[in-house]
């Protein structure tokens, strides 16, 4: 068996790239038109300068979806999870009350709270790792190896 059970996982739903790109491509052609042609993008139209932040605010969150990634390392001793670039967290097996995998409903993308699960970190999928601590705090990470990280817990001695 292997000592470790590890996964990364990205943003890679087609409908959602279809989304990005065509929310991305808005301040591009708006640039184009008003910065280059010099016609001004829009019947209201923002300051060059306006256009630019914009612009860069709206890549600066597309790029937000290009480098995330939600890593889960989970061994003897610990239960190590990431949402990059935001969060990095190890939990000890010595915290846990119960860990089990579980099917849910739709929870959303991205980091968030769950009156059922307590903290969700999702990107894709409706199953994952459902952590209880000793302490109350819950957790549910999600995860596309059910069936590998279900052999890896099952034969985990802790």
């Amino acid at each position: 068996m292997k000592s470790v059970f590890s996964e990364k996982q990205k943003f890679t739903q087609w409908w959602l790239w279809l989304i990005l790109i065509a929310v991305g491509l808005i301040p591009l052609y708006g640039l184009y038109k008003q910065i280059y042609l010099g016609v001004p993008f829009g019947d209201k139209p923002m300051s060059n300068s306006g256009l630019v932040l914009y612009s860069l605010g709206t890549f600066a969150v597309i790029s937000i979806f290009i480098f995330s990634a939600l890593t889960t390392q989970i061994n003897s001793k610990t239960i190590h999870f990431g949402f990059m670039p935001f969060i990095s967290k190890s939990l000890h097996w010595n915290e846990v009350a119960s860990a089990s995998i579980v099917k849910y409903g739709f929870v959303g993308y991205g980091i968030r709270i769950s009156s059922s699960y307590g903290m969700v970190y999702n990107v894709k999928g409706n199953k994952g790792l459902s952590i209880q601590l000793k302490n109350g705090k819950r957790y549910l990470i999600g995860t596309q190896k059910e069936t590998e990280l279900q052999y890896f817990l099952d034969n985990l001695p802790l």
